[in-house]
């Protein structure tokens, strides 16, 4: 908030005396003086506050021009301090020499004053001051004893009144050795020898202004030593003996000397051991001469000449001082301190257990030195022969020497020798003769190898196994096994050397050359081959081998299958065919490598729909014949297959008797019937027909049964090109650019009668004394019915009942290619629909009227504006005897 209202203020939004009461400054405005360079904290002025309110802002600068912060306001009440800050040092000659200070307040009421101070500067005479570290410290100088006269050092001064002046030097007290110029320069007046001069000197050095203004400083002029004197040895005894093997760090002397430049003081000399060495340091400020490492002369080039000499140097400075030189002779002594040295610590050779008594094993002698340099340090022997049978095999012959000999048996085969085994562990001290009798320990591994003196042994003189020959690849046939005497047993590999080919492999069997396991490696074939003989061979590790006869009986087995001629077929059945008889003479012919006839079984696994085949005989024979067990019944729809695939199965039922091998083995052989089922042709003859009745007359095929296809194919491939041909003319008629397009007649030509007819097409059936002059069979049952050739009336012979129609639903086949011809196609539009009339009508004396089949011509009534039906030659019936023929009517031509 006050820092906010003092914005304000100097904005001018508030202005002195802006709230009410009474606030004024006792002594401002005002005009003073400052005399320069006065310290921080000196009183500027002195001022009041009257107020008649309590002050929210005290007193204090807000603004000052120039800008400074070497003023601020101190409080002591009831007067207020402008106290100077010290930063910065006012200075008549470096700083403005006038500033105004703003000094503001406020009272609690808004109130506020604002008044200012102006302070003056004022020029005061000052003494000279020190340019250089004489204004603040004691400055010290170093001379060298022995250095040339002239300057030391320049003393810089100024007057800050007025730099231009001039100034007085001067030194107190006076010596003789320096004198000061007129432009502060101090010189030396000798050359000073600091063996004789005193080392230091310490003067006061006065500058003066114009004024009789002075300023002092301290200056201390020290003498340097320089080293101008050859140090010297002061040690008498430069010869030392010592023994090899001591420890880092041990003393062997002290080197000591002085430096006559330092007489009576303690001197620093610092010590060195001039020429390369390896074995011995010196500490370079007390002379003291150590073993750096051990030193083995036995193993080091001491070995031949154990002196060793060392170049001592001394000097008064590490580096360009003087130097002087001695040297010292050091003799190092040995000692035993070596045991004996063998080119190894283990050795191992092999040893044949045929090995005879008293045989040298190994000799040592060489494999061991002593490396000490003293002869006497250098003699051992060979003690302590210890180990698994040593006292019963093996010594040290001569005693002392590192001579094994051979003093038992190795034999594998001796029973004395198992529980040692095939390798002998030997420990043998070498041992010094001197003290302190260093000794080492070998160790010596003596492994015995076997001779392989026995060949292998079977445990069978021969061997016999049987398998049966429809064992499959991998089937274990038996084990041969052999044992050889030889110890230890390492190992015996069984190979086939001849024997088990067939068929061109070259062996069936293989024998596992580790384990002696004989499996089967291929099929065998008891119809190829009842007997193998192999000549199994054993062979050891040392190829010593025996042989031994292995006979393979190969066991019949029941693993061929039954093969049928023929295994594939096509037959033809009628409907009509009886139950029990052989369909077309069918025989199947069967043969087994393995089985009898009378195992053979036959039935069929699938297709045989409604059962209505069988085998006969089922069983026991490698001949039999297709029965048909029961018959067809497509007129009832029992049947509606009219294509049997049969899928038939031979088994050979179990083996041949007397046969040893497994029973319920059973192999199936296939056989593969195609049955088609086919409606045999009635034999009516053709009816005539009458303008008021249309007749349906069928004619016997006189063409093949087995080309029923060519009738078909011909019949779809007119209807298909008269199809197409009536497009064409169609087509042809209604885009025909020579012809205007007519416009089709909205009314048909000729009217309909009032009378609504409700067929198109109908069938008119003339009453007709009914008599029955023909006889056939029926094809469904095979009874034998009688029929009237005009009228196509039936009945059952024998009886008065009508044969009961098919249902017009259901679609038989065409005959055999022997009882069809090419149909005669109906006329009519194929895409208008027409009424059939029933299948059956009354005749006159109460029998069901039949037809029999498809007609080759329709008559309908006469109506005006249609076509005459036209003949044309009989046809075969397309629907069979019983069935409602389907009519195509007789359309009226719609004109283009």
């Amino acid at each position: 908030m006050e820092k906010l209202r003092l914005l304000f203020f100097l904005l001018g939004v508030i202005g002195p005396g802006g709230g009410e009461g009474t606030l004024l400054f006792i002594g401002l405005p005002n005009t003073t003086t400052l005399a320069e360079n006065t310290p921080a904290g000196t009183v500027v002025y002195t001022f009041s506050v009257n107020s008649t309110s309590s002050l929210l802002v005290t007193p204090n600068i807000v603004n000052s021009n120039p800008l400074t912060n070497a003023f601020r306001i101190d409080a002591s009440p009831p007067s207020y301090l402008v106290v100077t800050t010290g930063n910065p040092v006012l200075d008549y000659e470096t700083t403005p020499s006038s500033f105004d200070i703003q000094i503001y307040m406020e009272d609690n009421t808004m109130a506020t004053e604002l008044k200012t101070l102006t302070v003056q500067l004022t020029n005061v005479n000052e003494p000279p001051v020190f340019l250089d570290n004489l204004a603040n410290q004691i400055v010290t100088i170093y001379i060298k004893e022995g250095a040339p006269m002239g300057a030391i050092y320049t003393i810089l001064a100024s007057d800050p009144e007025d730099p231009t002046s001039a100034l007085k030097f001067s030194l107190t007290p006076a010596s003789d050795p320096f004198t000061v110029s007129t432009t502060g320069v101090i010189q030396s007046t000798k050359i000073f020898d600091y063996e004789t001069d005193p080392t230091s000197y310490s003067l006061t050095v006065e500058v003066m202004d114009s004024g009789g203004l002075t300023v002092n400083g301290s200056l201390v002029v020290m003498i340097t030593n320089i080293n101008d004197e050859t140090p010297y040895f002061t040690m008498t005894n430069t010869l030392f003996t010592i023994p090899e093997e001591q420890n880092p760090g041990t003393v062997v002397t002290t080197i000591t000397a002085e430096d006559p430049d330092n007489v009576g003081f303690i001197s620093t000399l610092y010590y060195s051991i001039d020429t390369p060495n390896q074995y011995f340091s010196i500490n370079e400020l007390t002379g003291v001469i150590q073993i750096a490492m051990r030193i083995d002369i036995d193993v080091s080039t001491l070995r031949l000449n154990s002196v060793i000499s060392l170049k001592i140097k001394v000097s008064d400075l590490p580096s360009a001082g003087n130097s002087n030189y001695t040297t010292i002779t050091i003799t190092v002594t040995d000692i035993n301190d070596n045991p004996p040295v063998c080119t190894a610590y283990a050795f191992s050779t092999t040893v044949p257990e045929t090995e005879v008594n008293g045989s040298l094993i190994m000799d040592l002698t060489d494999q061991c030195k002593d490396i000490d340099v003293d002869p006497i340090n250098q003699a051992f022997n060979f003690t302590g022969l210890t180990g698994l049978g040593s006292n019963e095999r093996f010594q040290l012959i001569p005693a002392g020497s590192g001579k094994i000999v051979l003093t038992g048996n190795l034999d594998f085969e001796d029973p004395n020798n198992i529980g040692v085994g095939n390798e002998y562990s030997l420990t043998i001290d070498v041992e010094d003769i001197a003290y302190p009798n260093y000794k080492k320990s070998i160790f010596v591994y003596i492994k015995t190898t076997p001779v392989n003196e026995y060949p292998p042994v079977f445990n069978s003189s021969s061997y016999v196994f049987n398998v049966s020959e429809i064992s499959p690849s991998g089937t274990l046939i038996g084990y041969i096994y052999a044992t050889d005497k030889d110890y230890p047993y390492i190992g015996i590999t069984y190979s086939i050397q001849s024997g088990g080919g067939t068929l061109g492999a070259t062996s069936i069997f293989w024998i596992n050359p580790n384990t002696g396991v004989l499996v089967l490696s291929d099929y065998a074939d008891y119809e190829a081959t009842q007997q193998y003989t192999l000549t199994v061979k054993a062979t050891d590790s040392g190829s010593l081998f025996t042989t031994v006869q292995v006979t393979i009986n190969i066991l019949e087995a029941n693993d061929e299958k039954p093969v049928c001629s023929p295994n594939s077929y096509t037959l033809y059945v009628p409907t009509n065919q009886a139950t029990g008889t052989n369909i077309q003479n069918f025989k199947l012919t069967c043969t087994d490598r393995d089985s009898a006839p009378t195992s053979f079984q036959y039935f069929i696994n699938s297709g045989n729909i409604n059962n209505h085949f069988v085998f006969s005989p089922s069983s026991g024979t490698n001949v039999t014949s297709l029965i048909l067990a029961l018959p067809f019944d497509y007129s009832n729809g029992g049947d509606t297959t009219w294509q049997y695939n049969l899928r038939v199965f031979i088994t050979d039922g179990n083996l041949m008797a007397n046969a040893p091998q497994p029973k319920g083995i059973v192999q199936t052989g296939t056989v593969s019937l195609l049955i088609n089922v086919y409606v045999p042709g009635p034999t009516t003859t053709a009816t005539t027909t009458t303008p008021s009745a249309v007749y349906v007359v069928s004619s016997k095929n006189v063409y093949s049964p087995l080309a029923w296809y060519v009738p078909f194919v011909i019949t779809i491939g007119a209807l298909l090109l008269l199809g197409f041909l009536g497009l064409l003319i169609y087509l042809l008629a209604k885009y025909c650019p020579c012809n205007g397009r007519t416009k089709p007649d909205t009314e048909p030509l000729i009217k309909p009668t009032e009378k609504k007819v409700k067929q198109d097409v109908f069938w008119e059936m003339t009453k007709l004394n009914t008599v029955f002059d023909g006889e056939a069979v029926d094809p469904i049952t095979g009874n034998i019915y009688e029929y009237n050739s005009k009228s196509g009336a039936r009945r059952w012979k024998d009886t008065k009942q009508p044969l009961s129609p098919v249902p017009a639903a259901q679609q038989l086949p065409i005959n055999p290619p022997e009882q069809t011809q090419s149909p005669a196609l109906s006329r009519g539009s194929p895409n208008k629909k027409v009424k059939t009339p029933s299948n059956t009508d009354k005749a006159e004396d109460g029998t069901i009227a039949a037809i029999p089949g498809t007609p080759n011509k329709l008559q309908t009534p006469k109506q005006p504006n249609m076509e005459p039906e036209t003949k044309g030659p009989p046809t075969r019936a397309l629907i069979s005897p019983g069935r409602s023929p389907r009519v195509s009517p007789k359309i009226p031509k719609t004109p283009a």
